[in-house]
């Protein structure tokens, strides 16, 4: 042995076969012919040594382990590996075999030769005695833990499927694997006619066909083919996220859930099913905040989120659906991945937004990101299967009606009282299982977490209740007044002056429009809190006389504000400014005309005076007169400026 070239007699010693067979399987498999993994033996006797990589599995292994070899540990694993493989069967038959080479150390142990050790156990085991002396052989040189493996044989079993015709096989497998969903049968029925159209042989029977489709296709395509991806989703464990490393308010998650039970509105007759929007705390699983609604809107969902804020504080996440109510710009508008709605850089800023809430948005269709679905399973069968809904309860398909369906309907305020009841029961509900619980509810792992020194909440200022109890807009104020106008309504306050024509943020009650609604600049600054502005009558006096009162007021208040700013008069001005001495006044010099001599003959005058410095009239004439013909010759033959003076042209 060389390196990694191993002898046909090195190969068969360890694996208890003669040098014929070996070199039988080097010439069937044509080793020699492979002039880098097999080379000539040097030294006396000569002969052929082989690659190890040229052996099968088994044998590469087994030899690894014998020899020493640094690929020892490689070896284990792959015998270790092909071991793990094996049927149980084979592995009993492996287990067999090591009972009897053990019996045969035991008997040489004992003093009894190898020859009748062998014997003895090949007659008490019925093996035959070439076997049990090829076993010993080799497992000789092999740690006794890795004996159990040592002693498998190589055999791997050949195909065990009939022949098909490609094309039949093809045409098969693509019949089967469509979202229609046709039966195995209807398929090979359809591939068989074909067969004998097209002239496809052979084609076996559909058992066969089946087996060999079970053995060759994985079931995650037959899963994906058949029943789309979202299934095939479900071939991936889900992720199992740790939350044991938050603390209570630190993240909380939102939905919404339609319950299965009949209730009548206030001020409605028909009956109709009802959504609860709710926050749970991620940490201890508690419901922290809820609301009934006929429907999922961004007013519940704002409303909802107040109600948590107020009664636990800030939390530091939420993990929203990207659904219409939860992605609306009034709970999420300046989120920079917020794809459900087109995003406008000058949208007004979200609820969570402004409160400084990270919005993680949940995977669509995946119920595992958001824990809430979980509990929502719970209050299905705790309210809405409750003896107290008897007759209300719908359902949760068509087919699944009780025999009871539509023959009650529960009031409005009396299905809320249940909910309510039902939710703090769900909260207080000692024996909780979940890897935070041990034991306990989710409202004793709420509130043991907030006494924690690491447990840090922040509480809204007074300002930001505000937010979440008003709706927000992005409007134009009216030039003028600057007054806004919205929903039919005006809004006014002396301080909107300022922003008359620009664009300002608003926030009001839905509820109720008739209430003062508050007013932002664009960076969020509260301006004022603007009243609504009835209107009045056409010839309502009073309503007249109040508007011009108050009109005056503000007029006066504003003459007050600007003796306030002015605080000089005019008088004052002027001393101000005629405080300053002034130089003598200049007599003005009049002008003294010289004669000019310009081209084409013609001749221009400059005001000038006479020798005594009086003003000559007659000069002066003439100059007016010069000058109106130069404009003429200006205009008529486009000359832009005077000829300089004494170049005589």
């Amino acid at each position: 042995m060389s390196d990694q070239f191993f002898s046909a007699a090195e190969i068969a010693e360890v694996e208890g076969v003669t040098i014929r067979s070996i070199n039988n399987l080097a010439a069937k498999q044509g080793w020699r012919r492979k002039s880098e993994k097999a080379r000539k033996r040097e030294g006396r006797g000569g002969g052929w040594e082989y690659h190890i990589d040229l052996l099968p599995d088994m044998a590469r292994a087994r030899l690894a382990i014998e020899t020493g070899n640094p690929t020892e540990t490689r070896g284990r694993n792959e015998l270790w590996q092909y071991y793990e493989g094996l049927s149980k069967a084979r592995k009993e038959a492996c287990e067999h075999r090591l009972e009897a080479v053990e019996t045969v150390e035991q008997f040489i142990g004992l003093g009894m030769s190898k020859t009748a050790a062998v014997t003895y156990t090949a007659n008490q085991f019925g093996f035959a005695e070439r076997s049990i002396r090829s076993w010993c052989n080799r497992v000789d040189a092999v740690d006794r833990s890795d004996r159990l493996p040592a002693l498998a044989d190589g055999y791997k079993p050949t195909s065990k499927h009939q022949d098909c015709h490609p094309m039949a096989w093809s045409v098969l497998k693509s019949d089967y694997l469509r979202p229609e969903k046709p039966s195995f049968s209807a398929c090979y029925r359809r591939m068989k006619y074909a067969a004998e159209e097209h002239g496809w042989s052979p084609v076996p029977n559909e058992q066969s066909l089946r087996r060999r489709f079970k053995d060759e296709v994985p079931q995650s395509v037959v899963t994906m083919a058949r029943k789309g991806k979202d299934a095939a989703k479900g071939l991936y464990p889900a992720q199992r996220r740790d939350r044991s490393g938050l603390h209570a308010m630190e993240a909380v998650n939102m939905d919404g859930h339609r319950f299965d039970v009949f209730v009548i509105m206030p001020g409605k007759t028909t009956p109709q099913r009802v959504h609860l929007i709710a926050l749970q705390d991620l940490y201890s699983d508690k419901f922290v905040a809820w609301r009934l609604a006929v429907s999922e809107n961004k007013d519940v969902v704002r409303l909802v989120i107040g109600d948590m804020v107020e009664r636990h504080g800030i939390p530091d996440k939420i993990v929203l659906d990207n659904g219409r109510a939860f992605a609306s710009k009034w709970i999420t508008g300046g989120k920079s991945n917020r794809y459900r709605f087109k995003v406008d850089p000058n949208e007004p800023e979200g609820l969570l937004i402004a409160l400084g809430i990270d919005v993680v948005w949940a995977t669509p269709y995946a119920g595992q990101s958001k824990p809430i679905e979980r509990a929502f399973r719970d209050l299905c069968e705790d309210i809405a299967k409750h003896p107290f809904c008897s007759g209300a309860y719908t359902g949760n398909r068509p087919e699944a009606k009780p025999e009871n369906y539509g023959s009650r309907a529960l009031p409005f305020n009396d299905f809320a009282n249940h909910v309510e009841r039902m939710i703090a029961e769900h909260n207080a509900r000692p024996g909780r299982t979940a890897k935070n619980a041990n034991g306990r509810s989710f409202d004793e792992i709420f509130s043991e977490s907030l006494k924690q020194p690491t447990t840090l909440i922040r509480w809204p200022t007074q300002e930001q209740r505000a937010l979440w109890l008003m709706a927000s807009d992005r409007i134009t104020a009216r030039r003028g007044s600057g007054e806004i106008h919205i929903f039919g309504n005006r809004y006014w306050a002396r301080e909107l002056n300022q922003y008359a024509g620009k664009k300002v943020t608003v926030r009001y009650d839905p509820d109720n429009l008739t209430r003062p609604m508050r007013v932002y600049d664009l960076n969020n600054r509260l301006i004022c809190i603007a009243d609504c502005i009835a209107d009045t009558g056409f010839f309502d006096t009073e309503a007249a006389r109040e508007h011009a009162s108050k009109r005056n007021a503000l007029i006066k208040n504003e003459r007050e504000n600007r003796n306030l700013h002015a605080e000089l008069s005019p008088d004052d001005l002027a001393d101000v400014y005629g405080s300053k001495e002034l130089a003598e006044p200049v007599e003005p010099q009049p002008p003294v005309f010289k004669r000019l001599a310009v081209s084409n003959g013609r001749d221009y005058l400059e005001p000038s005076t006479d020798e005594d410095g009086e003003w000559d009239e007659a000069r002066n004439a003439a100059f007016s007169r010069g000058l109106k013909a130069l404009e003429r010759q200006r205009a008529s033959e486009n000359i832009l400026e005077f000829p300089d003076k004494g170049k005589g042209r």
